[in-house]
């Protein structure tokens, strides 16, 4: 069991005390005299009465300017920064991040639209923040590389699972979202109210504390494994044992909550209402931070226990400390009914047993210490005189009292409602609780928690050390009134039948063979030895220079698909025969490569064409797609008044309900405007977010060449994205490339994608961080044993190499 250590700080606000890392916190902490008394090991927790002054070597870190931090956390040490980061999150919206050296911040993370509530750091120097503004933001140095939206209220919790780069989001939407490469992949519901924190036990699965005052351990497949039960009120924040197993929690009912082997095995209470946060070091002594700005130290460690004096004074402020009934903790108290001291005569039963006893006209709440053998007073227990609104001066409704019971008309005419309150109540908890009574709009809460203040202002109850705050919501725990401030065959016509014209098809005899080009399948590679599946000595595969294009076509099965459609089209929409012949002609030159001119009739002409209704408009799709590899094409459907028309073209052609035929051909038309880097490659790179967010959707069909089609658009992305700097482009491009990895299972279209991922990461630390983070090497690791075609598992083993 757990003691007190020799040591506590004050002041420290609501910095949640998970901020220091355990290497850094232990110089704040003073050890008692040589040979002061220590209680023996294995008994308690308990912590230091005396909060000493930090020394010129241990500066504070506070947020620039008058802003209040909200949330914080160590990043892990790393060459540049031996000793780690620390980071904060404010009410001004920002992220500064500090090194243990200096008070200024190395530098502020700016993107949040309300205050930064919750931060954690993972492995590779990726940081995940929740806000106010209901999104997360994925960082990695100084650059928001994703931002996470899904939930519909403030994000108070956020983890990140390392090893298969997962991020869990906990919001008061009452949900938690699991996110993979910047998408979500699951939500997971049952709690019934705000969820405050989040944990880590394993690879498989992690804790959730709420404000439902219950904490439920989950299978990251969706499942819960169990509901654990034992606070009775708020549960703020939980941490876990390095065992992997074992957890504590912290909550608004005054207490920290060890948790072993799925029960509570020890509750400790502290001096005030609200404990804030709560972070197990790595030598498994136990931080907690709570509302009267003093950070506790509680150990099993018999040499880091605090002395009998330090006990002591300890157990005062808690003997002197003031209970309020209302907030639940300790059940409906009626002091007619409560036994005097004699009963504390009889030994309790369990540790953390709570007892009230009546002392004369007050009420006294004691726990029973199994250690010691003995009840330890833990504070008066106030508003319990059990008395009638004439006597007490408190109003009488539902059989409680109360300081205020306030008449709310919601609708003109409509029934009036009751609303409640004391003045030790939380304003906002009030008006949470009552909209969710009366089944109101949550868009009121702010309304009827300013009405509450605004009619209880100057009524507060004993003091509650104004100044600090409780680093979730932003308000003061109970002090009303202050302000807040198909894969099909190829060479199969999918509309026709077999043997007839097949959109974008190759002759058979240019099919890509194992071991050839990577992507043309000619000029064959061959390993030193002259067999298959030995990695090279050299890295063909990647980084790749050029975008890759497509340029097979049997112009003669084009053309005579477009006559023989062109007979079945509206007659506003159909060509004249001088039409036909101006496209042959145009076909023509855009096949070959002497770089005629087309003419600005027969462009035209082919933008009347592309727009036939979507079940015959395939061969003028791959004509288009032919077209825009000849610069002069190119440069007049991506510049200029076309532009703007184009773009919505292919954005309105690139989507999951359309043909099979046609999503294929318009995700290789966009591939081939990279061909121009003057021009489509500019276009395409300035809808580069649309683009990959609608053609990822491709991934859904079961045609094959639609996938290979996909994974040529995402390589041709990452050849663009790689000589830049523009690391949120390749947060972009590793995401989706991430999402395709998941669902595609031809190995052409699997060989693009590790293609387009080794250049992305290639010459590029920040996107080898990224790509680290997101634990792309456990999607592609599968792929490094793959023989046929050999290409596949010596270009996934030449990206493991770099990951």
């Amino acid at each position: 069991m757990f003691f007190l250590t020799v040591g506590q700080e004050g002041g420290g606000g609501s910095q949640e005390a998970a901020l220091l890392p355990a290497d850094t916190a232990r110089p704040t902490w003073r050890r008692p005299p040589t040979g002061s008394a220590a209680p023996s090991p294995g008994t308690r927790w308990t912590s230091g009465g005396w909060p000493p002054p930090c020394s010129p070597s241990e500066p504070s870190c506070p947020c620039p300017g008058t802003a209040r931090p909200g949330s914080g956390c160590p990043t892990a040490p790393n060459d540049t920064y031996p000793r780690g980061l620390i980071v904060t999150g404010g009410n001004d919206h920002n992220i500064c991040v500090f090194t243990l050296d200096s008070p200024a911040p190395l530098y502020i993370l700016k993107g949040h639209k309300n205050t930064v509530c919750s931060l954690s750091a993972g492995k590779f120097g990726t940081l995940l923040s929740g806000s106010w503004d209901t999104t997360s933001k994925v960082w990695l140095n100084e650059k928001c590389l994703m931002t996470l939206q899904g939930h519909t209220a403030a994000v108070w919790a956020v983890k990140i699972l390392p090893e298969q780069g997962f991020m869990l989001t906990g919001s008061a939407d009452k949900t938690i979202k699991m996110w993979k490469a910047g998408r979500c992949e699951r939500t997971f519901m049952g709690h019934n109210d705000c969820v405050r924190g989040l944990a880590i036990l394993n690879e498989l699965e992690f804790l959730s504390c709420s404000n439902d005052a219950t904490v439920r351990r989950w299978q990251i497949t969706g499942e819960c494994l169990h509901t654990y039960y034992g606070h009775t009120n708020y549960i703020y924040c939980l941490s876990v044992f390095p065992n992997g197993e074992d957890f504590v929690t912290t909550g608004e009912d005054r207490s920290l909550r060890i948790w072993k082997h799925g029960v509570c095995s020890q509750t400790i209470r502290l001096p005030a209402q609200s404990i804030w946060s709560c972070c197990v070091l790595d030598n498994g002594d136990i931080v907690v931070g709570s509302s009267d700005g003093v950070i506790r130290v509680f150990t099993e460690a018999e040499e880091r226990t605090a002395t009998a004096e330090e006990i002591q004074t300890f157990e005062n402020e808690l003997s002197s400390a003031t209970i309020d009934p209302k907030t639940g903790d300790l059940g409906d108290i009626n002091i007619n009914e409560l036994p005097g001291r004699e009963h504390l005569d009889e030994p309790g039963t369990r540790e953390g047993q709570t007892r009230l006893i009546r002392v004369g006209d007050a009420v006294h709440a004691y726990q029973w210490s199994v250690v010691d053998g003995r009840w330890i007073k833990i504070g008066d227990v106030v508003g319990s005189s059990g008395g009638t609104q004439k006597t007490s001066g408190k109003v009488l409704y539902e059989g409680k009292e109360f300081d205020y019971v306030f008449t709310i008309d919601i609708n003109e005419g409509g029934p009036s409602m009751k609303l409640p309150y004391n003045i030790t109540d939380d304003p906002w908890l009030v008006a949470h609780n009552f909209l969710q009574k009366n089944d109101l709009n949550p868009m009121f809460l702010d309304q009827v928690a300013n009405f509450i203040i605004e009619n209880t202002k100057g009524h507060t109850l004993g003091s509650t050390g104004s100044g600090f705050s409780d680093p979730f919501t932003g308000s003061g725990r109970y002090i009303p009134g202050t302000g807040l401030s198909t894969g099909g065959s190829s060479g199969v016509d999918p509309f026709t039948g077999s043997g007839r014209y097949v959109p974008g098809s190759a002759p058979s005899n240019l099919a890509p063979s194992a071991g050839g080009d990577p992507f043309t399948g000619r000029n064959a590679y061959v390993s030193t030895d002259g067999h298959a599946g030995t990695i090279p000595i050299s890295n063909p595969y990647f980084p790749k220079k050029d975008p890759v294009t497509f340029d097979q076509a049997n112009i003669t099965q084009i053309i005579g698909k477009l006559k023989e459609l062109n007979g079945s089209t509206s007659a506003e929409q159909k060509l004249s025969e001088s039409d036909l012949q101006m496209l042959e002609k145009f076909l023509s030159i855009v096949s070959t490569p002497a770089l005629e001119a087309p003419t600005a009739q027969q462009l035209e002409i082919l933008w009347k064409a592309a727009q036939w209704p979507e079940d015959i408009v395939f061969p003028v799709l791959d004509i288009l797609r032919l077209a825009m590899r000849h610069p002069a094409v190119n440069e007049h459907f991506c510049s200029g008044n076309y532009s703007t028309q184009f773009s919505n073209y292919l954005l309105n052609k690139i989507n999951l309900q359309g043909k099979p035929a046609n999503q294929m051909l318009i995700l290789r038309t966009v591939c081939n405007c990279f061909s121009s880097q003057s021009y489509g490659s500019k276009l395409m790179m300035s809808l580069r977010e649309t683009i990959l967010s609608q053609a990822i959707e491709m991934k859904a069909t079961s045609n094959k060449n639609v996938h290979i089609a996909l994974s040529t658009l995402i390589l041709n992305y990452a050849v663009n994205l790689h000589t830049g700097s523009d690391i949120e482009g390749k947060a972009n491009c590793l995401s989706t490339i991430s999402a395709a990895m998941e669902a595609l299972q031809d190995y052409e279209a699997i060989f693009r994608l590790l293609v387009a991922l080794g250049t992305i990461i290639s010459d590029d630390p920040n996107a080898l961080q990224l790509a680290q983070s997101l634990g792309v090497d456990s999607q592609i690791r599968k792929y490094s044993s793959v023989s046929d075609p050999v290409k596949v598992g010596d270009c996934c083993r030449f990206v493991l190499k770099m990951l």
